[in-house]
């Protein structure tokens, strides 16, 4: 599927495409989340893998809504496999609220921690500042394509540990005492840093990304401390350049879809004193998959 600025994309329906970028992301009209039918659904399902960030704009939805809408475009993993979100919403979100460290301003791709990230998330606002509290996403595959082939192929070797802990171990035991979530069919009652390769293999479109991010990666595998250090951070550089970011500026009623299979994102943190609250769900995702492995 190809699309241009404002171009319609079609499977028996049509929906408006706006560019975000001209590389990646892209706002989406013509659809109601809330009666979509399956038509529309597989365009959606379409443009994510196409666009990597999908923009949807005035959806007066609830979080069962949000909830159903992840659950048609894939299988849902519960929000999060430390945070407990409390008991006023459903098991499947992840309240990100301003008021209770609900913060995300460090690049990141969600939840690289665990064995099998979440392939993808679905996210929107309760809460708005005035302004202020925009995110930001970048594309691992065009920072990957943009590498010169030394390096490239210097990180096609390479495997990277991430861990949860600076962000989530203090919380997982002294606010939960050391018993998490359910994730993947299993308790979380510690955070075991999960290996991963630094270039990821999309499983559906077969493409290579960077899958590194400031968050999460601890350290490169087999490599020394300064050495590990002196890579990853040419691999955030070259991720967050100006060229391989799109950015969103929220309003009531958007939701963004993105990828998180190649993507990062960071959510700016201008807006205090004022409140922001964010509801996320997230898409079952697999085991990454890296050049050495195949």
């Amino acid at each position: 599927m190809t699309t241009t600025l404002n171009a319609p994309i079609s499977a028996g329906r049509e929906l408006d495409v706006k560019l975000l970028g001209p590389n990646f992301g892209a706002e989406l009209s013509g659809l109601d989340v809330a009666t979509a039918d399956e038509a529309q659904l597989t365009l959606l399902r379409a443009a994510l893998i196409e666009h990597k960030v999908v923009v949807l704009r005035g959806q007066d939805i609830d979080d069962a809504t949000h909830v159903r809408l992840a659950q048609r475009l894939g299988e849902t993993t519960v929000g999060h496999p430390v945070w407990d979100s409390g008991s006023d919403v459903p098991d499947e979100v992840y309240s990100l609220d301003s008021t209770d460290n609900g913060f995300a301003d460090v690049w990141h791709t969600d939840v690289t921690f665990m064995p099998r990230p979440p392939a993808g998330s679905v996210l929107r606002p309760l809460v708005l500042p005035p302004t202020g509290g925009d995110t930001s996403w970048a594309d691992g595959e065009l920072a990957y394509a943009s590498l010169s082939e030394p390096v490239r192929e210097l990180a096609d070797q390479l495997y990277a540990f991430h861990d949860g802990t600076r962000e989530f171990g203090y919380y997982l035991r002294q606010n939960r005492g050391g018993v998490g979530n359910v994730w993947e069919g299993s308790r979380v009652t510690e955070l075991t840093p999960s290996r991963h390769p630094v270039v990821r293999i999309h499983p559906e479109t077969g493409r290579r990304a960077l899958f590194v991010n400031p968050g999460f990666t601890s350290h490169i595998e087999g490599v020394s401390d300064a050495e590990s250090r002196a890579l990853l951070d040419l691999f955030y550089a070259h991720l967050t350049k100006p060229e391989h970011i799109v950015r969103h500026r929220w309003s009531l009623g958007d939701i963004v879809l993105w990828d998180n299979r190649n993507t990062l994102h960071y959510a700016n943190r201008d807006y205090l004193p004022n409140r922001r609250v964010m509801h996320r769900v997230t898409l079952r995702g697999s085991e990454p998959v890296g050049p050495s492995d195949t």
